[in-house]
């Protein structure tokens, strides 16, 4: 199950997103228009998503995070950008990645 999210997630629809890989979340944080999608197996099914939605590629960055630990990572195939200086799968720009946090745990973490 994915969730398109411009406000603060419900217990109920986290506790459904995070059936789809016990207890981890996915998610695809667009850092312009300050939304996310979260939940599914990839990375890829919320990227297309926010595409489809009207989102830029460029402001587009993967992520997860575990309910059970309550960490964060930012770490993804979609992540990985060389014209974009991120040649990683992880967010290596502080600033953007300092951005994709702020967004996720407002919209996400209880």
């Amino acid at each position: 199950m994915v969730l398109m999210l411009a406000e603060k997630i419900s217990p109920e629809q986290l506790k459904k997103i995070s059936q789809d890989l016990d207890g981890y979340i996915k998610f695809v944080v667009d850092i312009n228009r300050e939304i996310m999608i979260a939940g599914g197996t990839r990375h890829v099914e919320g990227e297309e998503l926010l595409l489809g939605g009207g989102s830029k590629q460029e402001d587009l960055w993967g992520g997860g995070y575990d309910l059970e630990s309550r960490e964060m990572d930012f770490d993804s195939m979609i992540n990985i950008r060389p014209d974009q200086g991120n040649a990683s799968r992880e967010v290596l720009d502080s600033e953007v990645r300092k951005k994709v946090e702020q967004i996720a745990k407002r919209l996400l973490v209880q």
